[in-house]
Parts: C-alpha cells; sequence; structure tokens
C-alpha cells in the first residue's frame, strides 16, 4: 500500500506551528509496512486543498490528511473531499446529536452543525477528546483519513481508529514494540544494533525524542502469533546489545519506570534542584500514582537556600555551587530534611553563558539513598536552555533508575 500525508493549515505555510503530526504519521505508517512517498502541506483554500488531494490520490492508495475538520470558515477539509469524490455532505442525525449533547448548558453556534456531516463513502471516526469527529472514506478503491489538526484528539484517533480500520488492506497482521533508551545519541543506537537496522521482517528502526531514542521493532505476519513471535526473537538480540540502556518499552517514561519501581519497594522520593527550577519534579508528578512515592521537593537556586535546607556553606564555598561535593551534600541534605528513601539533587549550569568558568551544560547530579551515594554529570553540551534542563531531569531520573535497579554502586 501506497501512503499520502496531507497536513491542511495556513498556519503551516506561515511557520507559526511545527507538523508534527506529519512526523508522527510517517512514524506509525513505516512501524504498519506502509510505504510512505509524499508529504504535503496546504493552506486553508478549498481549490489548492481539492487540487493536493486530487494529486496525491493519483499516485496514492491512502491519503492521510490532518486539519480542517473544525467548525470554521477557514476548516475546508470536509468540503473539499466532497467536492473531489462527487458527494454531498449532509448532517447525520446521530452525529447532530452527539454534537449537540457536548454543549449542553450552553447554546451551540449553528457552524458547528458540519462536524455532524458525511457524505455517502464516509465512516466516522470518533472523537472522544474533541467535537471534531474524523472522516473515513472508500472510493475507487482508494481510502481517505481525515483527523483533526489537534495532536492529541488526531494521535487517539489514529491509533484507536483509524489503524483498526486500515487493518484488512494491509496484507496481515502488523505487531510493534518499542524499546526506549536514554544513554546513547540516535546514530550510536543505530551503529549498535548493526544488522539488525538491515532486517526487513521484522523491521527495526530508531526515532530520537525528548525524553528517549525509541527503537521500534515491527513484523508483518499472517496471524498476530507469529507476529509477535519474529518481534521477540528480534527484541531478545537487541537487549543483548543494549542491556542496561533500555529502561522501558512502549509508553513507559523514566519517571513512571522510577515511579513503579520505588512503589514496589514501598520507598519515597524527595529532590532539591538548582539547574532545574522545578522540572524534576514536575516530571515526576506527570507519572499518575506519584503522590504513592513523591514526597515534595526544594528549588534552591541561591547558596543561602541550599544553607538553610542543610547544605554545609564550607562545602560550597571550598568546591562551588557546581560541582559533584555539593551535588551529594545537596542530595543528602534533602533526603534527611524531608525524611524520604532516596533523594535527588541537581546542580550546573542552564546556560546560555558559562558560570565560574564551567559551561552551559555542566551538570552535576547525585543520588541518596539507603545503601550511600551515586552521582552523575552531563557533558557540557552547549545548547539551549530549556534543552539543557530537560537533558539533566532524564539524566537524573535514568540515574535513579540504575540505582534502584542495582546498575551502579553506591558509595
Amino acid at each position: 500500500m501506497r501512503a499520502e500525508i496531507i497536513s491542511c493549515g495556513t498556519e503551516l505555510l506561515l511557520g507559526h506551528i511545527s507538523d508534527t503530526n506529519a512526523t508522527f504519521l510517517a512514524q506509525s505508517l513505516a512501524s504498519l509496512g506502509v510505504d510512505l512517498y509524499h508529504v504535503s502541506q496546504v493552506g486553508d483554500n478549498q481549490e489548492r486543498v481539492v487540487e493536493t488531494l486530487r494529486r496525491a490520490l493519483e499516485r496514492s492508495d491512502l491519503v492521510v490528511m490532518t486539519g480542517g475538520v473544525g467548525p470554521t470558515e477557514d476548516d475546508l477539509t470536509r468540503e473539499s473531499i466532497s467536492a473531489l469524490v462527487g458527494e454531498e455532505m449532509r448532517v447525520d442525525p446521530v452525529l447532530e446529536q452527539e454534537l449537540r449533547a457536548r454543549f449542553s448548558g450552553r447554546d451551540m453556534p449553528e457552524r458547528n452543525l458540519k462536524q455532524a456531516t458525511l457524505i455517502p463513502s464516509a465512516q466516522t471516526l470518533p472523537n472522544p477528546r474533541g467535537s471534531a469527529p474524523g472522516w473515513f472514506v472508500q472510493k475507487d478503491q482508494k481510502i481517505i483519513v481525515a483527523m483533526p489538526g489537534v495532536p492529541r484528539e488526531m494521535y487517539r484517533m489514529w491509533e484507536e481508529e483509524a489503524v483498526p480500520r486500515l487493518a484488512p488492506y494491509l496484507g496481515g497482521t502488523i505487531f510493534t514494540r518499542i524499546l526506549r533508551v536514554y544513554g546513547l545519541g540516535e546514530s550510536t543506537v543505530e551503529e549498535r544494533l548493526g544488522e539488525l537496522i538491515h532486517s526487513s521482517n521484522p523491521t527495526v528502526a530508531t526515532y530520537a525524542k525528548p525524553d528517549a531514542v525509541d527503537v521500534r521493532i515491527s513484523a508483518k505476519s499472517a496471524t498476530s502469533e507469529e507476529a509477535e513471535k519474529l518481534v521477540s526473537e528480534a527484541e531478545v538480540q537487541a537487549r543483548e546489545i543494549l542491556g542496561a540502556l533500555i529502561f522501558g518499552t512502549d509508553k513507559d517514561t523514566l519517571a513512571s519506570v522510577t515511579g513503579s519501581l520505588l512503589q514496589a519497594r514501598h520507598q519515597t522520593l524527595s529532590v532539591m534542584e538548582s539547574l532545574t527550577g522545578g522540572l524534576l519534579a514536575s516530571t515526576i508528578t506527570d507519572f499518575k500514582t506519584s503522590s504513592s512515592h513523591f514526597i515534595g521537593g526544594i528549588i534552591s537556586y541561591s547558596t543561602d537556600l541550599k544553607a538553610q535546607f542543610g547544605v554545609p556553606r564550607e562545602t560550597i564555598e571550598r568546591y562551588g555551587v557546581v560541582s559533584e561535593e555539593t551535588a551529594i551534600a545537596m542530595a543528602k541534605a534533602v533526603r534527611m530534611e524531608i525524611g524520604t528513601d532516596f533523594g535527588i539533587s541537581v546542580t550546573g549550569v542552564a546556560g546560555p553563558d558559562e558560570l565560574d568558568g564551567k559551561p552551559a551544560g555542566t551538570m552535576h547530579i547525585a543520588v541518596a539513598g539507603p545503601n550511600g551515594v551515586v552521582t552523575g554529570m552531563g557533558p557540557g553540551w552547549r545548547s539551549s536552555r530549556s534543552d539543557n534542563k530537560r537533558h539533566a531531569v532524564n539524566t537524573a531520573l535514568n540515574l535513579l533508575r540504575l540505582y534502584l535497579e542495582g546498575r551502579v554502586e553506591p558509595k
């Protein structure tokens, strides 16, 4: 099956937003074994949308569209599909009832009614996260999938509504597993995987994400059992190569993995942050049951506040704020002050300027626990301030994970 992605929205052409939807869909299509040959962007102009869609259908079997299914005048995806296939849009009574129910207790603008329309060739793709349902259109042995441009709505609609409808056309069953890797860059991970990357079934590919490098293993077979078996065999090889660098699978995060480990051991965590300014605590609490293990934290940007919460001034004065010794003192202090099993500290230089002769991105991290302290440090990346903070958070959580799994030796 040959596919094409069309992203609709003038804001894309003006550079006001990045087309993350196309990236997500491209990766998903690859894992499904679908050949993607073209990706297009088009503004909110019906004539141009129709022409872009016509060209896509001439050369592809599947066209996936995002954006333009909202209620406003410049949302023209439905109208464009209708015009191209020569079918009239009509209000579907069931969709109208569902739409009006969303506006219960307040007036619904009548222009929203076009979100309740269908053409004869279209099926509805439900959207519990928003008011705009999608379309799954089958016409002349071609398929058009039209979805909202809002990423959280589109992701859910694609994975839970569109992909199951596409399954009969994919020539077999697809099974995918993602191994989540932290500690190496994407190119190094790919290099280490070696010949696995060149496998045709299962396919193995790497993708750089903000919090990890994902290794996606996908197999196609006549049965789900056989596809899963192929993936499992490749996974064993990948784990032999990457070992402790793999921290989880599929939708795991460093916060969810460390949180689950702490909860299984009935242990608690606190943090003292300088470099990250609260981002570490925020990331920890992204895990939905974090209140079971995370007690709290201290954002200690100033030396005085560090000292107030138990960090010896003489340590800071002798070694400097950005040092391994100060990081160790911070981790021990917050663990004692808050009374938790583990304490994490982060100190460093967020940037963009250097501090005390140390370049932006320099960071020192410590994890204090029942068996002692482990430390880690960043390489002095000259990246953006926000990237340096995010890198510090991920490195801190990964160090905690290695401690909890017994992969590093406390001292």
